[in-house]
């Protein structure tokens, strides 16, 4: 059984250690996703507040990728208003927060779409504060 187990994690771990460090991209169809609250900056304000609790201990509070929790993940935190950022799709943007992807959660079970929505219109809007 010992042997079992050495030889799946010898297996396994080039894999786990390429997906981290893999570029992660949003498949085609998450593309076509359109943001209905597109342009709306009423929602900036509970947006930020979302984005503080939820996304800030890893991204920072201003989105830089600096959080308190960033220095111990890999791969580490986007930089949500870097252009690499800033050129996804809202829909790209949307469903990496849905589905997640280690070390990130998935936040489909925790925010609501609208929520989400509204982080991804946050988003958009740090990248003036470069």
């Amino acid at each position: 059984m010992t042997v079992f187990c050495i030889v799946s994690a010898a297996l396994l771990f080039p894999a786990i250690s390429q997906a981290q460090t893999s570029t992660w991209n949003a498949p085609a169809s998450a593309n076509q996703l359109k943001n209905p609250l597109a342009g709306n900056t009423a929602v900036l304000k509970e947006a930020r507040q979302l984005y503080i609790a939820n996304c800030g201990p890893c991204h920072g509070n201003n989105g830089k990728g600096d959080g308190i929790a960033a220095a111990a993940l890999k791969p580490k935190p986007a930089d949500h208003t870097s252009a690499a950022v800033q050129k996804e799709t809202d829909g790209a943007i949307y469903w990496k927060m849905t589905e997640g992807h280690t070390p990130m959660p998935s936040y489909k079970q925790v925010l609501t779409d609208t929520q989400r929505w509204e982080l991804v219109n946050y988003i958009r809007s740090l990248a003036k504060k470069r």
